[in-house]
This record gives C-alpha cells, sequence and structure tokens, in this order.
C-alpha cells in the first residue's frame, strides 16, 4: 500500500536526497553531478505555478519511500492534457514495489486531474523502468540514440506513453 501527499517545502531535501542519490549508477537521470538545494527550490516553485503536483510517496508506516512529479510536456496549449512522468524510489526501498504502486495510483487519478496521455521519460538501458511501464500498457512512442553522453558512455532515450481513456 502506498499512499500520495502532496509535497511542501519541507520535503524539499527528501526530494533532492532521494534524486541525487541516483546520479551515480547512470539510469534515472541525464544529470551527471548533484543538484543543488537552490536548484531544487526553484524547481519546486515552477511547479507551483504550473499547477502540476508532486507527491511524496508514504508507505504503510507513513514512511517517506520516494516522489512522483507530473510536469507539462512541451509548454504549448494545445498538449495541456500531456504530462511528463518524474518518478523516483529511494535506493533503500526500491524492489519492494513502491513504483508499481505509485504508478497504478496515478493511473487512477489522472483523468481527475484532465490528464488523457501520460509519458515516461527513460534511458533505454534502464530495462526495470521500462519493465515497469510496460507493465502498465505504456508503449514506445520513440527513440533517441545516443543522446545522453553520460561518463557511462553515450545513452539512448526512449519516450514510453499511454493514452488514458
Amino acid at each position: 500500500m502506498i499512499t500520495f501527499q502532496e509535497a511542501q517545502k519541507d520535503n524539499l531535501a527528501f526530494i533532492n536526497d532521494t534524486y541525487n542519490e541516483s546520479i551515480p549508477a547512470g539510469l534515472a537521470t541525464a544529470d551527471t553531478q548533484n543538484l543543488p538545494m537552490e536548484e531544487r527550490e526553484i524547481w519546486f516553485a515552477q511547479h507551483q505555478k504550473s499547477n502540476r503536483p508532486v507527491w511524496i510517496l508514504k508507505n504503510e508506516e507513513a514512511q517517506s519511500v520516494g516522489w512522483l512529479s507530473l510536469s507539462n510536456f512541451y509548454g504549448r496549449p494545445a498538449y495541456r492534457n500531456t504530462v511528463e512522468i518524474s518518478l523516483y524510489i529511494s535506493n533503500k526501498h526500491q524492489g519492494k514495489g513502491y513504483g508499481k504502486m505509485a504508478l497504478a495510483t496515478l493511473i487512477e487519478l489522472a483523468p481527475g486531474l484532465a490528464i488523457q496521455n501520460l509519458m515516461g521519460f527513460i534511458f533505454a538501458h534502464n530495462e526495470a523502468s521500462i519493465r515497469l511501464f510496460q507493465h502498465f500498457g505504456f508503449e514506445t512512442w520513440g527513440l533517441f540514440p545516443e543522446i545522453a553522453h553520460m561518463p557511462q558512455g553515450n545513452r539512448s532515450l526512449m519516450i514510453l506513453g499511454k493514452k488514458l481513456k
């Protein structure tokens, strides 16, 4: 069981720490250095203005296990019903099904937020995340070959998408 709690400013340290701990593996983000807290604060303020949610994911013991945010796609009005998903589970809570629970909950909530299309931008070598999204019927909508120049080598970016009914 997982619950979504609307993120507040006092959650930014957890959000930033969880994000930064994902950087060394080179699987979840194209950032190659830790994101400073000042940049996270700017990101959070932009989310507040865009009216797109940022949620803290809580497990049955009310522990913060990860976070999920939605971002407008491409910033043009005609795309207002399409969002990009960012989903990060803290390293110590990975492999426990929280990502699956979070994505299932998001799919249920999305229509109430006037969302018709969900997209995930995922490195092509991140097999676990690709399997997670495909489990929920996301399909490959695009592939950008070797566009990310990471310390581990050049990486391809996949766009996985799902149309909601």
